[in-house]
C-alpha cells in the first residue's frame, strides 16, 4: 500500500509558543510543518520549500503578513498555494485588507485545530490522504 506524501505547511508567527503547538498539531495530522517568525523569513521560505499551505501572521517584524502574502504572490510559485491569516486581527477591516493582499482565507485566533485540519484537507493531496483512509473521495 502506498502512503500519501505528507502536506507541506509554512506556520508563521513572531510567537515561537504558537508556533510550536501549531507544528506539533499539523505533524501529527499528516503535516511536515516548516515554520519561520518574520515575513522576510516566510517569503524566503515559501520560495525554497513551495508549501502546500501557509499560515501567515499579520502582525510580524521586519514585514507584516500582508505584505509577505502580496510578495509571495507575486511569484508564478506562489500563487497556486493555500496562504491563510492566522490571526488575533477580526475587524471587516483587517478581513478587507487580508483579501486585497491575497489571502485565500482570514481566520481569528484563537482557531478550534478541527478548522486548521479541514484547511489541510482541503488541499489537493489532503484530499486524496481522506481517500485514502477510508476509501472514498471527498470532494
Amino acid at each position: 500500500m502506498q502512503s500519501t506524501p505528507p502536506i507541506k505547511v509554512l506556520v508563521v508567527d513572531d510567537d515561537r509558543d504558537s508556533v510550536e503547538m501549531l507544528k506539533i498539531l499539523l505533524d501529527l495530522n499528516g503535516g511536515a510543518t516548516h515554520v519561520a517568525y518574520d515575513g522576510v523569513e516566510a517569503v524566503k521560505l515559501a520560495e525554497e520549500l513551495r508549501p502546500e499551505v501557509i499560515l501567515l501572521d499579520i502582525g510580524l517584524p521586519k514585514i507584516d503578513g500582508y505584505e509577505a502574502c502580496r510578495r509571495i504572490r507575486e511569484h508564478a510559485w506562489g500563487r497556486h498555494m493555500i496562504v491563510v491569516a492566522l490571526t488575533g486581527r477580526g475587524l471587516d477591516d483587517d478581513r478587507a485588507m487580508s483579501q486585497r493582499s491575497g489571502f485565500d482565507m482570514h481566520l481569528v485566533k484563537p482557531v478550534e485545530p478541527e478548522l486548521l485540519l479541514t484547511v489541510l484537507a482541503a488541499t489537493p493531496r489532503g484530499s486524496q490522504r481522506q481517500a485514502s483512509e477510508d476509501g472514498h473521495p471527498r470532494r
